[in-house]
């Protein structure tokens, strides 16, 4: 909470923001896509123009929270402007989403993700999409679903809800620290698969070590058991390519405001067939919830909502294919793959797996002695850098595409300089 000087001073500081138009956020042109072929350092660096993150601001935190860029901005607000009006044709059409399919939201969405539209339900975030999945099915008190042990607090704790209350079992696995390759992930798992598994709930990307866990093999392997399969896939998109009905797996969660770069406050629900939905109740439940002739739109039906989000949606994917997802997978890996070989250099232990076909846009290691709270608030507070990680010593380290090796080699440097001020180095 705050007080009344913090309360100033932060009123102070926001007072000194400048205001941006929407005028202003279409100022600026994007690169040509023949440009990263003549030079790609210049076409990344004309991309970062398009964030509104200051130049000396380094963001090693996109798992958390990304940044969106200009053009969904700008979408965002003449979303506002327009539905404001309230001048729309209809007699009943307020922007009132939640009462409707609105499928010009969610085929871009669903198209991006390798889905159909009826498969795909826009919700507010991945913990809104979680929970749908934990609370829906049927299951009895000694059901089992199996977790893995890195798994983020909005894919466990519906879990943990439905077993304080029904007497489900959260089973857990270990996972690698790290996976050598995909089959040390898949013999964990089968390991502790008993007669009571009803669903394996993992993430796709772990929030923890940003290992890409084998979503293919593993929901082929509930399948052959007959066990549901889930996925969290809060980091994958804009991160990675992702084409959900070839994965197979049975529903499938995410948030789009991270590595998309969409509007804050959307996520979604993927659900493989009517097979599938069948089994999944509605635990936000309104008008049209019932009506099973609407596929994954049902799921949808949470009230009155926000269309401005959903077109600075439609923004994000239009900005993310007009880059393309190969180049921003191999961009985001490449910073990657650099940040971390740094670190071992350093001395750090490695939580990133050395299989490339487990490895993302996010290094993790470990660095014994340096506590990474004290760490990170150092480097925030004093230059202008962010990161994240666990305690004590765990550093997650997240490689946008629109940073540069500068940007890293300034977060390696102040790294150096910080373990030589502790007496580390």
């Amino acid at each position: 909470m705050l007080d009344r000087r913090s309360f100033l001073g932060s009123a102070a500081a926001m007072s000194a923001v400048t205001p941006m138009s929407a005028q202003a956020l279409a100022g600026v042109p994007l690169p040509a896509a023949t440009l990263h072929d003549a030079d790609p350092a210049a076409y990344w660096k004309a991309l970062r123009t398009q964030f509104l993150i200051p130049q000396d601001v380094v963001n090693l935190n996109v798992g958390t929270v990304g940044s969106s860029p200009r053009p969904v901005l700008k979408a965002i607000f003449d979303g506002f402007e327009q539905t404001e009006q309230m001048t729309q044709p209809g007699s009943e059409d307020y922007p009132i989403w939640g009462y409707g399919s609105w499928d010009q939201y969610r085929k871009p969405f669903a198209d991006f993700m390798g889905a159909k539209v009826e498969q795909m339900a826009i919700l507010r975030n991945c913990t809104e999409a979680n929970s749908y999945v934990a609370n829906g099915f049927d299951m009895k008190a000694g059901d089992e679903v199996l977790i893995s042990d890195e798994e983020h607090g909005s894919g466990e704790m519906p879990w943990m809800l439905r077993s304080r209350r029904y007497g489900v079992v959260v089973k857990k696995f270990a996972m690698p620290k790290p996976p050598k390759d995909a089959a040390e992930i898949l013999n964990r798992i089968n390991d502790a698969i008993t007669p009571k598994t009803r669903i394996i709930f993992v993430s796709h990307i772990s929030t923890s070590t940003g290992v890409v866990l084998p979503a293919k093999e593993i929901a082929a392997l509930a399948r052959s058991k007959g066990i549901i399969s889930a996925f969290d896939g809060a980091h994958a998109p804009g991160m990675i390519k992702v084409d959900l009905n070839d994965i197979g797996c049975d529903l499938y969660t995410g948030s789009m405001h991270k590595w998309l770069f969409a509007t804050k406050g959307t996520g979604f629900l993927y659900l493989r067939d009517k097979n599938v939905m069948d089994r999944v109740w509605n635990t936000v439940a309104t008008g049209g919830y019932d009506d099973a002739t609407r596929m994954a739109d049902r799921y949808m039906q949470i009230g009155s909502s926000c269309i401005p989000t959903l077109m600075g949606l439609n923004a994000a994917i239009d900005f993310a294919n007009g880059i393309g997802m190969d180049r921003i997978e191999t961009q985001g890996r490449m910073l990657a793959d650099y940040i971390h070989a740094e670190m071992m250099k350093r001395g750090a232990e490695s939580w990133t797996s050395p299989d490339p076909a487990l490895r993302g846009a996010i290094a993790t290691v470990n660095v014994p002695g340096v506590q990474r709270m004290e760490l990170q608030d150092w480097l925030w507070t004093n230059h202008k850098v962010r990161i994240r990680g666990g305690n004590p010593s765990k550093l997650r380290l997240a490689t946008p595409y629109f940073l540069s090796k500068t940007d890293i080699d300034r977060f390696l440097s102040l790294f150096d300089a910080f373990r030589k001020m502790k007496g580390l180095a």
